[in-house]
């Protein structure tokens, strides 16, 4: 996958788990927990929604590679830059 593709599927997920938040003007520096009503079990869903899709492993000591989506996407693309979108 792109970095694109990959934005694409965090915010597809995002829409999942908060369908009442605006993600037209999420900015990708600022951290998610700085524009978005999420918990930590929203984040649980995130890593856990990645798995099930991709099966993507995060480890729990690595969860803070999450924080915003330039730091989700730069985390991810390395490990799914072989899955071929579908």
């Amino acid at each position: 996958m792109t970095p694109a593709e990959i934005r694409d599927e965090i915010l597809d997920i995002l829409e999942d788990i908060s369908p009442d938040e605006d993600l037209d003007d999420l900015k990708d520096e600022v951290p998610f927990r700085e524009q978005l009503e999420l918990d930590s079990m929203d984040f649980l869903d995130i890593v856990m929604e990645l798995r099930k899709r991709h099966r993507v492993q995060i480890p729990e000591e690595e969860y803070g590679e999450l924080a915003s989506m330039a730091s989700t996407v730069a985390y991810l693309e390395p490990k799914m830059r072989d899955i071929v979108k579908t």
